[in-house]
């Protein structure tokens, strides 16, 4: 138990230091006004597209890389997504933020399985507890189901089949399956926000930006989404 204590502690102290340099490198670097505008943008937009152009397996590879990373130090999963439909376009960005954030999730899963099972059974098994029956009903449908229509963070996704002993088999390819349609329309809609900043030298209105087709329908594909998010957890998901 104390040697499982050590291990957490220096895990979280390696999480903090990385996540400082990585903050002290950026605001180092740039300004938060720089950060923020939108000629900021177009430029790293500019810079980000030669280098794919230059070396398109290079790039892919890394972003991929970037990406297990960010899972693993528990990043939200919409940021690399948008990024990779920035930088990508959509569908291209959808494979490679699969490949990245699956990865990621499968390798969270399995420190966490190996480390913090028993706080995870502390901290969740009781509010979880209904789950279990619908797990073993038939684990691969119900997975996918929960990671397309649960409405849970996406971390906690990720740790949360750590209750069920979920099979590594089943997990990626119950995340493989139920995160696809998210994705897809996220790099949907950061394909959009690329085209609109090479249309736009200056900052286009909000008007500009929705009336986009790539935009708006990234959005009204979001909302169709939402409602089938809630009708499937209605149907399979509910206490």
């Amino acid at each position: 138990m104390e040697k499982d204590n050590k291990v957490k502690i220096y895990i979280g102290l390696i999480y903090i230091l990385i996540i400082s340099l990585f903050l002290w490198f950026l605001f180092n670097k740039f300004t938060i006004s720089e950060i923020t505008s939108y000629d900021f943008l177009r430029l790293q937009q500019n810079y980000l597209f030669s280098l794919k152009e230059k070396n398109l397996i290079l790039i892919s590879t890394i972003y991929v890389l970037a990406t297990i990373f960010w899972t693993l130090m528990c990043g939200f999963g919409s940021i690399p997504i948008l990024i990779s439909g920035f930088i990508f376009g959509k569908w291209m960005g959808t494979l490679l933020a699969l490949i990245g954030l699956v990865t990621g999730s499968t390798l969270f899963y399995l420190l966490a399985k190996y480390f913090f099972k028993d706080l995870i059974l502390e901290k969740f098994s009781k509010k979880f507890s209904w789950l279990f029956n619908k797990f073993k009903q038939n684990e691969l449908i119900i997975f996918i189901i929960f990671r397309a229509a649960s409405g849970i963070p996406f971390q906690i996704q990720n740790i949360l089949p750590v209750l069920f002993d979920v099979k590594i088999k089943n997990f990626i390819m119950g995340s493989f399956l139920g995160m696809t349609p998210s994705i897809f329309i996220f790099c949907a809609l950061g394909e959009g926000i690329s085209k609109v900043i090479n249309q736009n030298i200056s900052t286009p209105s909000i008007l500009q930006i929705v009336s986009t087709p790539d935009i708006y329908l990234s959005i009204i594909g979001f909302i169709i989404f939402l409602i089938f998010v809630i009708l499937m957890k209605n149907k399979f998901l509910k206490n």
